[in-house]
């Protein structure tokens, strides 16, 4: 199980990246970290890992997310504290270089007052980014953002432009002071939308309510949730009928209603009755704490333009350096020209040439559609199934529960052979007993009484095919057609419009029952709008019938449908649409627990209407937390922007910063213009990343 690690301090793209790699050289399989999160992720010893980050990163404070909660209480209050802290200093400092700039009407730039106060305005904004630039050079991380703004400056005062070389520390300061700000906005509003762990719970202990904290909620335990109140844990409601908000997991704005019975998930909100539930799962387990651990965790998979750019930044930021030393020396030796405009026209181009705009604002674009997808009711495991899913060409749904709504009702039964419509619900009912199926469950609710499964003495699921179970001194099969062939069972019926379950009784076939189920008012809308997207095949496969599938096919209006297939059927029509899908990729739309070898086996796997099912979260890479298909193309649309903006700001910020390296080895821009061209670029690229929240 993957570990999250919150990196205070960590101050530096490049740093990032060598504690990625000295993660992995280190045995570390599992190891990415995020620059613009301040995280890492790993799977592994914490201990070792803390260990390998302290040699890398001396200056960087290691936190275990899951050991974090108490610790960061107050994590807010310190944010605050410490922008007001910088917000202090960058006034000050700003105060200082005015006066300056007065004074240096009046006296001389070698004047010892003038030098003091461009120098006290320098140090104050610019400590933290002079401390790092020392600090990671000695433990051999040289070449970053820290270095280059420090190399700069101290190169400018040494040539006696104080001005600009405080000009220059303290808007970088100022800009990754916003940065900053902008960054905190767009993980606090991510973060918000899954806070929703309640404060305390109302235990019924000893006839009395105890109120205590979530974690102390031990399974089947009764709690009290009053009207207005959160649900702590996940449970299921013993007394009592109420309507509950959803909308923070599902997305959807129309209440729920929840009556005795039924489960009740953690996160929700009751809205209007006394609810009396008993606990199934304890928070660490409950639906809220799994979604919250998904999408925290899911900027540990990146997507291949992310990756990129980390590495790009590696290496282009030495490169950097090399072609101002050149600027520097060469021109001066070749032509015999003073040395100072050429050092000048270097420190431009290194001030320019900071990989700020991409490092960071790429990362949090991701961050950001993430973030979007969630507050829809869209969980997505990482930026590399956004990626994956803007390219989808093909896209394969799954029938019941998926396309349709899985709420079956018998309509129909067939008798053969003697046996009575009542014997054969009641014979069907007992063998279809500990079934979780929905056409099991119709069959149950048909029978009207009571099952007694004590009366059920050998249950056999037969995958693909069907139940066997002995009842007493009688054996009784209920499936599909194929499990009439597949035991040799004489019938003179094999097709059947409908949803079909056939009945035998002893080796002799008693009849069929049949079942319908209802389209889901959507599913028409989905696959018009991902037609509409450019998806070129949107299918059905499905363990049912024929008829019932073209039936369906038809009235949704889908390109075409696989019927008829066992479990490994379905993977091997994926693995043929496979063949056709050309540049894309094949997406898999499925309930999450019947077709979890699927969902593993296409290019994207998205678990259908999967509130509070363990195996969706597992299996999928995209979970779909209501039964709502046309979030499908929603979750595409959001890729699509994701990745947009993600390029725009890649182009944004190459060609800003070309244009001004131009410039400035051409003697055409000046350390105020650099400024623009690093920290403004850096800026314009963050703030449109974030419009992905929005």
């Amino acid at each position: 199980m993957p570990k999250k690690l919150k990196l205070e301090g960590l101050d530096c793209a490049s740093c990032a990246y060598e504690i990625e790699e000295a993660l992995k050289k280190e045995g570390f399989e599992f190891a990415l970290v995020n620059f613009a999160t301040k995280e890492a992720v790993i799977e592994g010893d914490v201990e070792k890992a803390r260990e390998i980050i302290r040699k890398v990163a001396p200056d960087v404070k290691v936190i275990e997310a899951d050991k974090g909660e108490h610790a960061h209480e107050h994590e807010h209050d310190e944010e605050e504290e410490e922008y007001t802290k910088t917000v202090y200093q960058i006034g000050v400092s700003l105060a200082l270089f005015a006066v300056g700039i007065v004074m240096r009407y009046y006296y001389d730039m070698d004047n010892a007052l003038v030098f003091g106060i461009f120098l006290a305005s320098y140090v104050i904004s610019g400590w933290k980014v002079l401390r790092s630039a020392v600090v990671n050079s000695i433990r051999g991380n040289v070449f970053d953002e820290n270095f280059l703004i420090a190399v700069a400056t101290i190169g400018a005062f040494i040539i006696r432009e104080y001005p600009e070389g405080v000009a220059v520390m303290l808007f970088y300061v100022v800009g990754e002071f916003f940065q900053d700000l902008a960054v905190g906005k767009s993980r606090r509003s991510i973060k918000a939308l899954l806070a929703l762990k309640a404060e305390y719970a109302n235990l019924l202990r000893n006839g009395e309510i105890v109120k205590v904290k979530p974690e102390e909620l031990k399974v089947g335990e009764i709690i009290i949730i009053r009207p207005g109140e959160k649900v702590p844990v996940d449970g299921v409601v013993i007394k009592g009928t109420s309507t509950v908000d959803t909308s923070a997991l599902t997305g959807e704005s129309v209440p729920r209603t929840v009556k005795e019975g039924e489960e009740i998930l953690s996160g929700m909100v009751n809205l209007s009755g006394l609810l009396k539930v008993r606990v199934t799962k304890e928070l660490s387990e409950s639906t809220v704490s799994r979604i919250l651990e998904l999408v925290e965790n899911a900027s540990a998979r990146k997507a291949k333009t992310e990756k990129f750019i980390t590495r790009f930044a590696h290496y282009y930021t030495p490169a950097v350096v090399g072609i101002a030393a050149l600027i520097a020396t060469v021109p001066p030796l070749v032509t015999g020209d003073p040395f100072t405009p050429w050092v000048y026209r270097a420190l431009v181009v290194l001030v320019i040439s900071c990989p700020c705009a991409l490092v960071l604002s790429i990362p949090l674009g991701y961050f950001g559609g993430i973030g979007r997808a969630a507050k829809e009711g869209i969980l997505v495991k990482g930026s590399n199934y956004l990626d994956a899913l803007k390219e989808a060409t093909i896209v394969a749904f799954d029938k019941t529960g998926t396309l349709t709504k899985g709420v079956f009702k018998v309509t129909k039964v067939e008798t053969r052979n003697g046996f009575g419509e009542e014997e054969i619900i009641r014979f069907a009912a007992l063998a279809e007993a500990h079934s979780n199926h929905p056409i099991a469950k119709a069959i149950r609710d048909a029978s009207g009484g009571e099952i007694n499964e004590a009366g059920v003495k050998e249950y056999e699921e037969i995958a693909g095919h069907g139940v066997r179970a002995k009842i007493g001194n009688i054996e009784v099969m209920v499936g599909n057609d194929r499990l009439l062939h597949r035991f040799n069972v004489e019938h003179d019926t094999c097709r059947v419009k409908g949803t079909v379950a056939h009945v035998v009784i002893n080796g002799k076939y008693a009849g069929y029952i049949i079942i319908s189920d209802e389209i889901k008012e959507d599913s028409p809308i989905a696959v018009k709008e991902l037609k509409r997207l450019g998806v070129k095949k949107v299918v059905m496969v499905t363990g049912d019938t024929r008829e019932v599938a073209a039936e369906i096919a038809k009235q949704i209006g889908l390109n075409g449908f696989y019927a008829e297939l066992l479990p490994e059927d379905k993977v091997k029509v994926i693995e043929e649409l496979e063949k056709e899908k050309g540049n894309g990729k094949v997406v898999f739309v499925g309930d999450g627990i019947n077709d979890a070898p699927v969902l593993a086996r296409a290019d994207v796997g998205v678990a259908m209407g999967a509130l509070g099912s363990d195996a969706a979260i597992e299996t999928a890479d995209v979970v779909i937390m209501d039964d709502k298909p046309s979030k499908l193309p929603r979750a595409i649309k959001i890729a699509r922007k994701t990745q947009r903006i993600v390029w725009q700001n890649i182009i944004l910020a190459l060609a800003i910063k070309l244009i001004f390296v131009s410039l400035g080895i051409l003697g055409e821009a000046t350390m105020w213009e650099a400024v623009f061209a690093d920290v403004g670029v850096s800026l314009i690229a963050v703030f449109n990343a974030m419009r992905i929240l929005r």
